[in-house]
């Protein structure tokens, strides 16, 4: 196979070691094969078709690396998100309550009696009949 040289770039040794190391026991390793290659000077379009990736991939990977350095092309950024809205602590206690016997008048815990219950409770004044069931499925906790 006949291979170009891409000129003008270049890994430091660290980073070179760091990748030799990463794609022998990582899932991102096609980031870092990429990184590797091109090291080499090996064109984009045919890096893509060795590792069967799309040529802009390897141009994004080039320009991250290039960007921030070995971390920001080889690994994602963290994924922004509706932080927890109850830590471990009120999850306990949300499944804790439900472990209990039920209120005088009924028969079982439900979800919207649970929601309802945990509502006049300081700390889940907002908590909905989607949270506790949520929380009680990762649990496995089926009330039925």
């Amino acid at each position: 196979m006949y291979i170009m040289i891409n000129k003008g770039f270049k890994l430091g040794e660290d980073d070179k070691c760091f990748l030799n190391d990463f794609v022998k026991k990582s899932k991102e390793e096609k980031r870092a094969y990429v990184l590797l290659l091109l090291d080499k000077g090996v064109k984009s379009v045919v890096i893509a078709k060795m590792l069967d990736i799309s040529p802009n991939t390897v141009t994004n990977i080039k320009k991250r690396y290039l960007e921030g350095g070995r971390d920001h092309a080889i690994y994602d950024k963290a994924r922004s998100g509706q932080p927890k809205k109850y830590d471990i602590e009120k999850e306990t206690e949300i499944i804790a309550l439900a472990c209990t016997d039920p209120p005088e008048g009924y028969k079982r815990w439900s979800i919207r009696l649970l929601a309802e219950t945990l509502r006049e409770k300081e700390g889940f004044e907002s908590i909905t009949r989607e949270t506790v069931r949520i929380i009680l499925k990762k649990a496995q906790l089926n009330l039925g």
